[in-house]
C-alpha cells in the first residue's frame, strides 16, 4: 500500500498536552500507543483528507476553506475504535459546523480520497488487539477536554517534507 499525502489539523501546544498523556498512559500500561512511532513528523493530528496524490491547487483550496476558521474549539466527545481484527483507538472530537463545511467542501473536489466522508479524531494507538481494549478504555478515562486546533499542515510522504499551510 502507497503511503498516503496528507493535509491535517494541528492542536496548539495544550491540545498536544493532552494527547501526548493519553500515548504515554498507553505506553505506560505495556499497550500499543502512537508514542511508540518514531517518526520524525509524528505528532497529534486530525487528518482532514488522506490521498495517494495532492496538488499545489489541492493544498491552495486548503488554504482558502479551511486555515481561516483556524485556531477553533474542538470538544473531545468520547472514544472510538476503528478497524477490524485489530483496532486503532481514537478521540472523537465534536467540531464546529463550519470546519465540517469546509472540509467536506476540500474534500469533494479531490479524487482517490482514502475513506469517504469525514470523521474528525485524533489516533492513540494503531493495531491493538480487541482483547486489549479493555484495558486501553480503563486506562484512558473519559475526561471532558477542548483541544484547540491551531495549525493546518501538508504531509508529503514521497518527499519527507511537513509543509504548514
Amino acid at each position: 500500500m502507497p503511503r498516503l499525502h496528507a493535509i491535517e489539523l494541528l492542536p496548539d501546544d495544550a491540545g498536544s498536552d493532552v494527547v501526548r498523556r493519553d500515548w504515554q498512559a498507553l505506553h505506560d500500561a505495556g499497550l500499543p500507543s502512537q508514542l511508540d512511532h518514531r517518526g520524525a513528523t509524528n505528532s497529534p493530528h486530525v487528518t482532514v483528507v488522506a490521498a495517494p496524490a495532492l496538488a499545489a491547487e489541492d493544498e491552495q483550496q486548503a488554504r482558502d476553506l479551511v486555515a481561516p476558521l483556524l485556531p477553533t474549539e474542538a470538544r473531545i466527545g468520547g472514544i472510538g475504535l476503528l478497524g477490524g481484527a485489530k483496532v486503532s483507538i481514537v478521540r472523537l472530537l465534536d467540531v464546529p459546523d463550519a470546519l465540517v463545511r469546509a472540509v467536506l467542501d476540500l474534500r469533494s473536489g479531490l479524487t482517490d480520497v482514502q475513506h469517504a466522508g469525514w470523521l474528525p479524531h485524533v489516533t492513540l494507538a494503531r493495531r491493538v488487539r480487541r482483547v486489549d481494549v479493555p484495558a486501553a478504555l480503563e486506562v484512558l478515562g473519559h475526561a471532558d477536554v477542548t483541544l484547540t486546533l491551531a495549525t493546518l499542515r501538508r504531509w508529503d510522504p514521497e518527499a519527507g517534507i511537513v509543509t504548514h499551510l
